[in-house]
């Protein structure tokens, strides 16, 4: 039922405390924070390898040109791997422009499913691939800044960079 894959995993360093990275089947499948909600066992990420070994070089690149305010957009390939509900959500975030930010309720909308932003929450607190895959960018729907799982911290950090970056 279920086929063999490689993973291996790198840690980054950002202004937002160490990234762990892994790769499933060389495609980047996972961004996590420390201290993150939903983070896997470390035992799941694979084998410990350099940054240098593909696909990481490309995603250090593109993350280091987007935390030095010059990359608003990412074009490395990710495999979301979550139920269909979940890959729906995930892959409505990166449609969120960067410094912007969309509710729960809007996101549930843009699903055609207006009554769903509680799952909508739940799918997108479960996003395995943090910063690449927007999860930041969606709020309660008063502007609130309800739970990330990242930290609510590093969500007001990421919103605040995103909104300078882009005023300058």
């Amino acid at each position: 039922m279920s086929t063999m894959s490689t993973k291996q995993h790198s840690v980054v360093d950002s202004p937002y405390g160490p990234l762990t990275l892994v790769a499933t089947d060389g495609v980047l499948s996972g961004l996590y924070m420390t201290g993150q909600r939903h983070r896997p066992d470390e035992e799941s990420f694979g084998e410990r390898v350099s940054v240098t070994e593909e696909p990481f070089p490309e995603v250090v690149r593109q993350l280091a040109a987007y935390f030095a305010g010059e990359l608003t957009e990412f074009d490395v390939p990710v495999r979301l791997e979550g139920t269909a509900f979940q890959r729906s959500v995930w892959e409505q975030l990166v449609r969120i422009p960067y410094g912007e930010t969309w509710s729960y309720g809007e996101l549930a909308a843009r699903l055609g499913k207006p009554n769903a932003s509680r799952a909508v929450g739940l799918a997108n607190g479960k996003n395995p691939v943090g910063i690449i895959v927007p999860c930041h960018r969606v709020i309660g729907a008063s502007g609130s800044m309800t739970g990330y799982g990242g930290g609510v911290e590093r969500k007001v950090r990421l919103l605040a960079f995103e909104a300078g970056a882009t005023a300058s």
